[in-house]
């Protein structure tokens, strides 16, 4: 998979130490990837949650933070849409970010 910000997780874990770690592997499981549903995200991360708008929401760090992203299965495109900690995630409609 392609993954269209890495920058965006890099700035965040810069302010959140502790999700570096978390995000890092993410993000090299996720390129590794070649998801074509959500079924095959639901095989490997069992806590992503499917919502409106082809985006897919993940816990990260023992769902301290939660990371959504926008996926185009028939491209192999991810786009990062959202990383933030749970009192963030609350306050955005994830279903549009």
């Amino acid at each position: 998979m392609r993954i269209h910000s890495r920058k965006t997780l890099k700035l965040f874990w810069e302010a959140h130490a502790d999700s570096e770690g978390p995000l890092k592997s993410w993000f090299h499981e996720a390129k590794a990837s070649r998801w074509k549903s959500f079924n095959d995200i639901k095989n490997h991360y069992r806590s992503a949650d499917q919502i409106p708008g082809s985006r897919v929401v993940f816990n990260i760090k023992g769902n301290d933070y939660r990371l959504v992203v926008k996926i185009h299965y028939n491209t192999g495109v991810i786009f990062i849409r959202f990383v933030g900690t749970h009192a963030e995630y609350d306050r955005i409609d994830a279903a549009s970010a």
